[in-house]
C-alpha cells in the first residue's frame, strides 16, 4: 500500500508520527483543505506529467493552475498529465494520494514557486484521506526535488494568500 511505503519513509526519518490520517478523504484541494483545516491555497498538489516516456511531478499550491506557456518553456513540450493508471503504474501512489514522497527511482519532482508564500504546506502522504505539514525547505529536501520551478497561474491574484 502506498501509504505504507510513505510511512516507512518518513520512519526513518523519525517523521512517521507527522503523518495525518483523515476519517475522511482528501482526494481534492477543497476536501484536504476541509480535513486540515486551512485555507486551500496551503495544500501542496502534487500533479503528475508524461515527459519524454518518464514521470514528472510537479508540486504547486492549492489554488495554482499549470500555465501551459510556462510548462513548455521549461520541460520543452506540451503538459500531458498522466491518467489515473499511468499514475499508479509510474508512482506507486493512486490519483487523490500522488505525493513527492517514496516515488520509484526515475521519477523526477519540482516544487513550484506558488508554495513559497506560506511557512508550511501539506502535501498527501500516500493515500486519500493523509497528508504532513511540512516547511518549503522539508519538503524540498524529502521529497528530493530537483529545484524551484515558475510553471503556474492564477495563485498571484488569488484571495487564498
Amino acid at each position: 500500500m502506498s501509504i505504507e511505503r510513505v510511512k516507512e519513509y518518513f520512519r526513518t526519518l523519525g517523521r512517521e508520527g507527522d503523518i495525518l490520517e483523515f476519517p475522511v478523504s482528501s482526494a481534492t484541494v477543497e476536501l484536504a483543505a476541509q480535513a486540515v483545516g486551512v485555507i486551500p491555497a496551503r495544500i501542496a498538489k502534487t500533479l503528475s506529467f508524461l515527459v519524454e516516456d518518464k514521470c514528472v511531478l510537479i508540486v504547486a499550491a492549492g489554488d495554482a493552475k499549470v500555465d501551459n506557456s510556462k510548462y513548455k518553456a521549461m520541460f520543452h513540450t506540451k503538459a500531458k498529465m498522466l491518467t489515473p493508471e499511468q499514475a499508479v503504474e509510474m508512482t506507486g501512489h493512486a490519483v487523490g494520494g500522488v505525493c513527492p514522497f517514496a516515488n520509484p527511482e526515475g521519477v523526477e519532482t519540482y516544487l513550484d514557486i506558488s508554495l513559497k508564500r506560506f511557512d508550511t504546506v501539506f502535501p498527501a502522504a500516500g493515500s486519500s484521506n493523509s497528508a504532513i505539514e511540512l516547511s518549503c525547505e522539508e519538503l524540498a529536501e524529502h521529497s528530493h526535488s530537483l529545484g524551484w520551478v515558475d510553471v503556474c497561474k492564477a495563485w498571484q491574484d488569488s484571495s487564498n494568500q
